[in-house]
């Protein structure tokens, strides 16, 4: 049980953190390069914002699944489903936008 809470708090984090890159330092490199190889110069701010969003976004909803499992609650699942359906929509808006296709 604790092991899963520490993954989930860690996993969580790492997607905030790589989030964050993405977002306010323009990182695009953490993505793998069929992501944004058709992304225009002058869209990779807009870009990295809306795709760093969404993995802040997943993160966060990864970090409050873990602390609801750390207190036993049954309503884990919420954040975890929400979080991913959100921060996935965040991520496939600006894949289509910016890069034309989802799929690379």
């Amino acid at each position: 049980m604790i092991f899963g809470v520490i993954t989930e708090l860690a996993v969580g984090a790492i997607c905030i953190v790589l989030g964050i890159l993405l977002w306010k330092k323009q990182r695009i490199t953490i993505l793998h390069d069929y992501h944004y190889k058709h992304v225009k110069k002058d869209d990779i701010p807009a870009y990295t914002r809306q795709m760093g969003i969404g993995l802040i976004i997943i993160g966060a909803g990864i970090i409050i699944t873990g602390l609801l499992n750390l207190a036993y609650s049954a309503l884990w699942w919420i954040p975890l489903l929400s979080g991913f359906v959100i921060g996935l929509a965040a991520i496939y808006r600006a894949q289509k936008k910016y890069n034309g296709s989802v799929l690379g």
